[in-house]
């Protein structure tokens, strides 16, 4: 996918911040669309159909956590949020309702346009990288890669993107102990280890969907998917 066709949309109740972060977007080369509150927002995810939402937490009508709720129940689609908070809780609830990194405010734009190539990269990696001959079963669960599905005890199960990616990882991996830094590189394309928060958000997410023993916590190390196929 190449950056002229890849349609970003912006979802931020600060005009100011809304048209800078739109402007620079475009001049990547990026198609560009934006929103100042939460259900128009929804209304334009629903219509425009983006590869990317960048998205404020607070807005009016109803805030960014309830905007990612609602469109990652209608279309997965990989989410950037923005948040001008120091809470961490608020960053591991974003994280936890399927946004796929975050940005804390004030930003530059060259990070904010790094994060975005990154998580697109992601998302647009080649299937053959990830894909296996046929779907994967451990236990009750089966994991078709080259159809992005799950399933647990035959009911399927709804994934995010990077949920999906994270686990996919882990089932390379199976047996494996994978340090937080390895899957940010694997999963994230991160270079650093300065997001292990975000690991541990999509882990609890992946827990809370297919179940507390699948994925084992090696305190002090990192995650290990336990089981075999």
């Amino acid at each position: 996918m190449s950056e002229n066709e890849t349609r970003i949309l912006v979802v931020e109740d600060e005009p100011t911040i809304a048209r800078a972060v739109a402007d620079r977007l475009a001049a990547e080369g990026f198609g560009v669309q934006t929103a100042g509150d939460g259900p128009s927002a929804v209304d334009r995810a629903r219509a425009y159909e983006p590869h990317l939402i960048v998205l404020d937490v607070m807005l009016p009508g109803f805030d960014g956590l309830e905007v990612c709720r609602r469109v990652q129940a209608e279309r997965p689609v990989p989410v950037l949020m923005l948040t001008a908070r120091d809470d961490e809780t608020d960053l591991i609830v974003g994280l936890g309702v399927g946004a796929d990194d975050y940005v804390t405010k004030p930003f530059s734009m060259r990070e904010l346009v790094a994060r975005i190539r990154a998580v697109l990269r992601r998302v647009d990696r080649p299937r053959a990288e990830t894909a296996a001959d046929g779907p994967v079963r451990m236990g009750g669960l089966e994991v078709d890669q080259r159809a992005r599905r799950v399933r647990r005890d035959g009911r399927e199960v709804h994934l995010t993107p990077t949920e999906f990616d994270l686990l996919a990882c882990l089932l390379r991996n199976r047996g494996a102990v994978l340090t937080r830094a390895v899957l940010l590189e694997q999963v994230w394309d991160w270079a650093d280890a300065s997001g292990t928060r975000v690991v541990d958000s999509h882990v609890k997410a992946l827990r809370r969907k297919l179940g507390q023993g699948l994925i084992r916590t090696v305190h002090g190390v990192g995650y290990s998917l336990e089981g075999t196929p």
